[in-house]
């Protein structure tokens, strides 16, 4: 009877153990607490296909009509996409393939779309011709490139004026053509008298980045091949970037943010920060010769396990990350939100375009490091800048 006892006493503790271990392992980990969310429509799935551009940018504008009391929409991605790739190749063929072809693009390609060609719901145009439900760019993308390339580069002396029409017929086979009219809610649209009865004005977007290349308190087209309409940007000192972020979420606006997620502190599971990867043995607690024998994978997967002490973000830093290439143009999300971890420490709540199988369900937690050392540009509306910063910039 006393082994029976005794032996059942032992499973008790050792679930006692596993539990507390599991405990302080959840403990350790990030808890997170919301400050302040702006509303937002769906986490939308880009999957196979580089267009986070066109997801986040009317991510963006889907998030500016709520704001507006204009209601939800869902808008269409690919309507987008098939317009600016049609105007990037044109202007790739114009300069004889000396500029950039590629599935990329930038936050301006939405407000020069709504200008020039107007946007579409989704369900006017699904953008999908090749019986899959998320898009799988990789076919699409090989078939244009090498078609552009053949124009552009090829020993031509004259072009034939059908060139442009046999590449919206590769877009049109695989996303769909973009439709004249169409029938939303009992009433016929076109793309341009849809986008004007959304009642947004395209010129009430600005676009803010921070580089000491270029003088603050100007415009400049950031240098990065994405930006291939040339579209510019004011600059302005990173404090003052990072006060306008901070002001934006405080007021009820979201921002279209392009960022580098190529750090070792942006994970696939909605983590974004910038621990001091030099002090990485004394920051999570390991030995000198473990941690130097650690593979690159498990160090990052300790650096972001936990919240921990990170890099102190200078003006310096950011511009040189920028002339040394890394800091890249990778990647377009929206940022929404405020919240905090358990330690007090304030992060962005970012809506990203890869679905809702991560962690947090398409959402993910960027330091206040982070944004400022990473943050190419923003787009926002010009009325969430502080008032101050924009007397300096002569917005009114």
């Amino acid at each position: 009877m006393k082994k029976v006892v005794l032996s059942a006493l032992c499973v008790v503790m050792c679930m006692l153990c596993v539990q507390a271990q599991e405990t302080e392992k959840q403990e350790e980990g990030f808890v997170f607490t919301t400050i302040k969310e702006n509303p937002i429509t769906s986490v939308k799935n880009q999957n196979r296909s580089s267009t986070c551009w066109s997801f986040s940018g009317l991510g963006f504008l889907e998030s500016e009509l709520i704001r507006m009391g204009k209601g939800e929409y869902d808008l269409a991605e690919m309507f987008l996409v098939h317009h600016t790739m049609m105007d990037r190749a044109e202007m790739y063929v114009r300069l004889h393939s000396e500029g950039s072809f590629s599935p990329g693009g930038s936050f301006y390609d939405l407000i020069h779309c709504l200008k020039h060609y107007g946007i579409v719901p989704q369900e006017a145009m699904q953008g999908i011709m090749y019986g899959d439900t998320l898009p799988v760019h990789n076919e699409l993308d090989a078939v244009a490139g090498a078609y552009v390339d053949a124009i552009a580069k090829g020993n031509h002396k004259k072009l034939t004026p059908v060139w442009k029409e046999g590449l919206r017929a590769i877009y049109d086979t695989y996303l769909g053509a973009c439709p004249e009219k169409f029938n939303y809610n009992g009433k016929e649209y076109t793309p341009k008298s849809f986008a004007e009865s959304l009642g947004v004005n395209p010129d009430d977007y600005i676009s803010l980045t921070s580089y000491t290349h270029h003088p603050f308190y100007t415009e400049f087209a950031v240098e990065i091949p994405d930006n291939w309409h040339f579209a510019p940007s004011y600059n302005v000192p990173m404090d003052e970037l990072m006060r306008t972020m901070n002001y934006a979420i405080e007021k009820g606006f979201t921002l279209a943010w392009a960022a580098d997620v190529s750090e070792t502190g942006f994970t696939r599971n909605g983590i974004a920060v910038m621990p001091d990867a030099d002090r990485g043995a004394e920051l999570t607690g390991s030995d000198m010769a473990r941690w130097t024998g650690m593979k690159p994978a498990d160090k990052r997967a300790e650096l972001t396990s936990r919240p921990l002490p990170e890099i102190k973000v200078t003006q310096e830093m950011r511009q040189q990350a920028f002339d040394n290439w890394e800091t890249t143009d990778d990647h377009g999300m929206l940022i929404y939100g405020k919240a905090q971890d358990q330690n007090g420490k304030p992060y962005f709540m970012v809506k990203n375009s890869w679905g809702t199988s991560s962690q947090y369900k398409g959402i993910w937690y960027a330091s206040e490091a982070f944004a400022a050392y990473k943050t190419m540009s923003i787009m926002i509306h010009k009325y969430a800048l502080p008032k101050d910063i924009a007397k300096k910039l002569g917005i009114k």
